[in-house]
Formats: C-alpha cells, sequence, structure tokens
C-alpha cells in the first residue's frame, strides 16, 4: 500500500501523514467484524483544510477513518481507497484505515497558537460513527477536545453509535455551536437492506434525530441519496419527507445520487444484479458525467420543498446550528485535503 502518497498539503512534498513503519493490521475474529482488516495508523495530522475554491460552507475537516464499512453501493468516497492501491469496491468496505492517535493529536492541534477555533466538519468523507468506532471508541476523545477547546463543529451520520456520546454532545452545545445531521435517503427497506447492508435500518437513524432532539440538539437530515428510478417515485418521497418530519428534523436537505469514479463502477455493477432493467436508464440519465441533470436534480429538489412545508419543515434560517449540506471529497492530486464540490444542493 502506498502511504508513503499522503501528504500534508502545508509541508513538503515528501512529509507522509504517516509511515509504512507506523501502520499495524489487525483482524478481529467476532461476528461484527468477521472479514474486515484495520490497518492501524499514527496520524501526523488530522485537521484537513478544505480548497479555498470549494463552495462547502466549511474550511476545515476531521476524519479519523478511511473505508467504511457501512458498505454503501454508491459511496462517493470510495475512490480514495485507490490512493493506497485498496480496491474500491469490496476493499473499500472491508479495509478500514484506524487513526489510533486522532483525539490526542486533534486535542494538540486545536491547542496551537496558529488554530483560529474555525469550525470543523466531521462525517464528511466517511462515516465516523461506523460500526469500527464501537471498538476504537475515538470520537469521545475527539468531542472532548472540541468541547474543552469550545471550538465548533458538526457531524454528519449514519450512525445510531452517536447516541453513545450523547452526553458529549450535550456539553458541547452548552459552550459551542454543534450542528448534527443525519443521512437517510430513503425508508424502503428492501431498498436499504440491498444498496447500505452495512448501515442501521432506516427508522432507527430516524430515532436518533428524535432523541437528539428531545435533549435540546436541534438535528437536520440530509435526504441523500435520492435514487433515480428507485426511490424517487412521487409515493416514495413523500413517505421519506413524512417520516422524516414526524421525527423532529429541524430541516431536510435532498441530494440526487452523483455517480463518481471508484462509485459509479461498483454501483452500476449492483445495479446490473439487483436491477438490470435499469442500467441503460442510467446510463443516459448520467450520460454527460457524474450529476443528473440539472432539471431532474431541479425536480427532486421542488418535490421534497413541497412536502417538506406540507409536513411542517420550513427552511433552514440564519441562526439554526450549522448543517452539512453534503460530504465532501478528498482531491486525488492531493491526499489528505478536501476538493471542490461542484453545487448541486438546494437548502430547504
Amino acid at each position: 500500500m502506498r502511504w508513503e502518497n499522503l501528504t500534508v498539503e502545508s509541508g513538503p512534498a515528501d512529509a507522509a501523514l504517516f509511515g509504512a513503519d507506523a501502520v499495524t493490521t489487525r483482524t478481529f475474529d467476532s461476528p461484527e467484524f468477521r472479514g474486515i482488516t484495520f490497518h492501524e495508523i499514527r496520524a501526523r495530522s488530522i485537521i484537513n483544510r478544505v480548497p479555498g475554491a470549494s463552495r462547502m460552507p466549511f474550511e476545515w475537516t476531521v476524519n479519523p477513518y478511511r473505508g467504511c464499512t457501512h458498505a454503501c453501493v454508491y459511496c462517493f468516497a470510495r475512490r480514495t481507497h485507490s490512493y493506497l492501491d485498496l480496491d474500491t469496491g469490496l476493499g473499500f468496505d472491508s479495509q478500514i484505515v484506524v487513526k489510533v492517535n486522532a483525539p490526542e493529536l486533534l486535542r494538540r492541534q486545536l491547542g496551537s497558537r496558529s488554530w483560529l477555533g474555525e469550525h470543523i466538519a466531521m462525517g464528511t468523507n466517511v462515516d465516523c460513527y461506523q460500526r469500527a468506532e464501537g471498538r476504537y471508541r475515538l470520537m469521545p476523545g475527539i468531542l472532548t477536545a472540541l468541547r474543552d477547546h469550545a471550538n465548533p463543529f458538526s457531524i454528519l451520520t449514519k450512525g445510531t453509535l452517536i447516541l453513545r456520546d450523547l452526553d458529549l454532545l450535550v456539553q458541547a452545545s452548552r459552550v459551542t455551536d454543534v450542528g448534527i445531521s443525519v443521512s437517510v435517503g430513503f425508508t424502503d427497506p428492501d431498498l436499504w437492506r440491498t444498496v447500505e447492508p452495512g448501515t442501521p435500518a432506516p427508522e432507527r437513524r430516524l430515532d436518533v434525530v428524535r432523541t437528539l432532539g428531545e435533549h435540546g440538539i436541534g438535528c437536520g437530515v440530509l435526504m441523500a441519496p435520492v435514487l433515480p428510478f428507485l426511490s424517487d417515485d412521487p409515493a416514495q418521497l413523500r413517505a421519506t419527507v413524512r417520516a422524516i418530519a414526524s421525527s423532529g428534523a429541524t430541516s431536510v436537505t435532498p441530494l440526487v445520487l452523483h455517480l463518481r469514479p471508484g462509485a459509479r463502477e461498483w454501483y452500476m455493477a449492483w445495479l446490473g444484479h439487483h436491477h438490470p432493467h435499469l442500467v441503460r436508464r442510467y446510463e443516459r440519465l448520467y450520460a454527460e458525467g457524474a450529476y443528473a441533470p440539472k432539471w431532474y436534480q431541479r425536480r427532486i429538489t421542488r418535490q421534497v420543498h413541497d412536502l417538506a412545508q406540507e409536513y411542517g419543515m420550513g427552511p433552514t434560517r440564519a441562526g439554526m446550528p450549522r448543517r452539512i449540506p453534503a460530504p465532501a471529497e478528498t482531491d486525488p492530486a492531493t491526499p489528505g485535503t478536501e476538493a471542490p464540490e461542484p453545487v448541486q444542493l438546494t437548502l430547504l
């Protein structure tokens, strides 16, 4: 694996984020981790800068993991595994890089004179509350450091494990700006089981939204991805928005599926196996690139917007907790940094 390719953006070209001699590879013989390999590394940097050209509403991210056991077939971050010479399909789902020193490293960086206390976004590449977090428990230390420095942050997750850290989130929300978003693209149980096999069920994720709200932490929902011809029927959109509204979510933001290199090949293979009759329709819809046509995105956004209003969910307004509108992607030219994201979202 090409560990030495991961370099710090602001350092010299040969300043690797971690060296090959610092990697420990482990497997665990337990049902939840069977078939999964963990590469434990001691990172040299944990706060990543988003390039200035990016239109993301944050400049800094923290990602304690690479690869994700959620195994979502559409995950845009699959391509990042190729930087390590790892497979972007099964390898992304089962070869997990763990930055075991993330909490101590973050605390040190937050205490640096050069750090200005800017907002930090988490869950922008892979989920920081994926299954591995249950074993490595990196997030309590990360949240404690952010709380102690009163540093604003946001989290995007599909993981119910975030409720383990509810007390820390409440404590942090008393001293700084905390924004939580949960990703729920659809509520169809059969679709969920095949397209997001490693994630908690959609209704369990909405329980997270409900519980956070009950503890005074407003939570938005990223309705992502909306899958063309699979979860975009008006009745499906209505069912999903109704469930989101019932959970007490503060906002809902739709995001249509985008298929970048790495994710595109894996998703299309899945589609050919489970829904072969849709392959040609997808090829036509995504003929111009990774994003669905603007007319299609606008149609979905308008439908979700109207449904949100019908169910009493208004637009996100100034003064509300920060939300994460879209996951950012690592720039292949400079691994370890975040790449600009083409705009396709509308915040409701």
